[in-house]
């Protein structure tokens, strides 16, 4: 008889791995298990999966890796919290890959933030109009002082998000803006064309405010809309004359800082 070829071995290993660790994500649907319970111990998982002990290892390390457990080192294994790192450093590395070469990734992206954020306009406008705009001003203020002394903010511009959505209570939207943010933070440095003034970037998030204090939904998905001009026109720049990408209203290339919503 003909050995079989040793190439079939990894695969058939990879796929014991992968029917291991849905069996292990299985068992915690099943047992109806939340973050911070703790999972059978190691043996226990052994004699539930009849798999060896090196190979329940190894599915738990890929599984802590991605955040579905977590393994506290002589207490156990839990159940993990879900986070959506691994998310973030998955689109960030994909993004470096790409640019500045390519920047369909990063447009792509793009959309993909500016369609979360202008969707949200009428639940962040309504909750911001019962829990107030004050943690708002003062980061926007803060902002302005920082643009008045030719700084840039990053850290007031996540927190100015993170604000911004707060009163949702919706943990994943959450995390989703921030991963977006982060992604577009590392990639900022390698995008093409000079870079918004740091007074251009207090005043893209200054009209947001405005149009959450006058409670005009419509006016918040404008303002909104010119935040990403920074991006946008950034990206049409390093494109060749006549192949500029129109953006979410049909508008192709802008000047920087130009507003396109009325007052």
């Amino acid at each position: 008889m003909n050995a079989e070829p040793s190439s079939t071995a990894p695969a058939r290993e990879t796929s014991n791995q992968e029917r291991l660790r849905e069996s292990i994500k299985q068992l915690i649907l099943e047992w109806g298990l939340q973050p911070g319970d703790l999972l059978p111990t190691e043996s226990k998982l052994v004699s539930l999966l009849g798999a060896s002990r090196n190979a329940v290892r190894e599915a738990i390390k890929a599984l802590q890796a991605l955040g579905y457990v977590d393994v506290r080192h002589g207490h156990g294994t839990f159940v993990g919290a879900l986070p959506l790192a691994p998310l973030q450093d998955f689109l960030s590395f994909r993004l470096r890959k790409s640019a500045p070469e390519d920047l369909r990734e990063v447009r792509n992206l793009l959309q993909l933030r500016e369609a979360l954020e202008v969707g949200l306009a009428s639940d962040v406008v309504q909750r911001h109009a019962v829990t107030g705009t004050e943690q708002l001003r003062a980061i926007t203020s803060e902002m302005r002082h920082r643009a008045d002394a030719g700084e840039y903010f990053p850290e007031e511009d996540l927190a100015f998000h993170e604000t911004l959505y707060a009163p949702l209570d919706n943990g994943l939207v959450a995390e989703l803006q921030e991963i977006f943010w982060a992604a577009f933070h590392q990639i900022d440095p390698v995008l093409p064309g000079p870079q918004f003034t740091p007074h251009e970037a207090w005043g893209w998030h200054q009209r947001i405010l405005e149009a959450i204090e006058r409670g005009d939904v419509d006016l918040y998905r404008v303002r909104m809309r010119d935040h990403f001009d920074g991006i946008r026109v950034r990206l049409s720049r390093a494109e060749p004359p006549g192949e500029a990408t129109a953006d979410s209203n049909g508008v192709t290339g802008a000047t920087d800082g130009e507003e396109k919503g009325g007052t």
